[in-house]
């Protein structure tokens, strides 16, 4: 297991490169150009000032997280092959600095989805909180106004020059089924796969976040079950998962360490974090411990043992604790106790299987 850890950039994280070198085991950051829309063409130039950047501490810049998918693609627009193009043109460009994973998502409009960015707990430390009837009540815009009220940092996702167009998005999407969405996943895939393979990127799809429908709105990488279909849709080693514990964990149905034993194979990169399910549909980010959420983080890490997994893996989402102002769940403290729960974890069982040279 390669362990990474997010980092949106100087001037656009509270956490430093200073910081995350302090933390064990972690060999590099996981970054991305915020500042680019969606559907341009990365600018060499500051490709080039990230490289350096990360290779003065010492990491390096495996994964990209994320090359983010224009909508005119997801919509399966006529407009969209140009988007596609200029993909193409930022794969070859990541492979000349050395980066091996792409990490992307085709969620309609919303990357993730939470109502809350800093609920309190009963520790006193807060976290990103989804509540289920809130959302089922609550306009759009009138979400999208809340969660950009956090105006001092980037919130992947939720770009400004997207969410303008909300309602003209949504109209756009009103007739678009999920059979619709898998189509046009399938014709931007038969497109890129050749070119990742060819510059030797593999690329992971990011499952939707939560895992079911939003705004009634179609999301299709929910489950085991689309997960086997979507790496079906172009059967190449080069198209697979970034599989996170926490999106897929939202949902109860979900059985992540089955789903890690069954797709070990093809998941590229792991986000590992912990989620607690209320009864009523809520659900809340945790530490990452297991017991204080609903998904056996234990059982996660063991099923990725158990395979043999060599590919990257970051802590996700974490808390907001010991008073840190940060940006919302990539605070410092709480991913480097979630590197570090996740390295005991792992240790134990190297340990436990005479794997280590204690």
């Amino acid at each position: 297991m390669k362990m990474t850890m997010r980092w949106f950039g100087e001037g656009n994280d509270r956490v430093s490169l200073e910081d995350i070198k302090q933390i064990p085991g972690v060999e590099g950051v996981v970054w991305s150009l915020h500042d680019v829309p969606a559907g341009e063409e990365w600018p060499m130039d500051k490709i080039k000032e990230v490289e350096a950047q990360a290779d003065k501490h010492g990491f390096n810049i495996d994964v990209v997280e994320s090359v983010n998918v224009h909508e005119d693609i997801k919509l399966g627009l006529p407009t969209r092959d140009q988007y596609i193009d200029n993909y193409i043109k930022t794969i070859e460009k990541l492979a000349k600095v050395g980066v091996k994973v792409i990490c992307y998502n085709f969620m309609p409009v919303f990357d993730w989805t939470r109502t809350n960015l800093f609920e309190e707990m009963d520790d006193g430390s807060t976290a990103l909180f989804f509540e289920k009837e809130k959302i089922e009540n609550i306009d759009p815009i009138e979400l999208v106004n809340s969660i950009s009220e956090n105006s001092a940092y980037t919130m992947p996702g939720w770009e400004p020059e997207r969410l303008e167009h909300l309602a003209d998005l949504f109209e756009q999407y009103k007739d678009v089924t999920e059979e619709d969405l898998w189509a046009n996943l399938q014709y931007f895939l038969e497109r890129i796969i050749p070119v990742a393979k060819e510059n030797d990127i593999k690329m992971g799809i990011h499952p939707d976040d939560p895992p079911f429908s939003v705004f009634g709105l179609p999301r299709i990488i929910t489950n085991k079950e689309n997960l086997q279909r979507f790496l079906n849709l172009v059967d190449d080693p080069y198209n697979g998962l970034t599989l996170c514990s926490g999106s897929l964990g939202a949902n109860p149905n979900n059985n992540v360490p089955d789903m890690v034993r069954e797709f070990a194979d093809r998941v590229h990169f792991a986000h590992i974090r912990n989620v607690k399910i209320y009864e009523n549909g809520d659900f809340i980010e945790t530490s990452h411990r297991t017991k204080d959420g609903s998904v056996d983080i234990y059982d996660v890490v063991r099923a990725y043992h158990e395979k043999g997994f060599n590919g990257y893996a970051r802590p996700d989402h974490g808390r907001h604790i010991w008073g840190e102002e940060c940006r919302p769940g990539y605070g410092l403290y709480d991913r480097g106790l979630g590197v570090m729960y996740l390295w005991g974890i792992w240790d134990s069982l190297e340990r436990y299987e005479g794997k280590d040279n204690v």
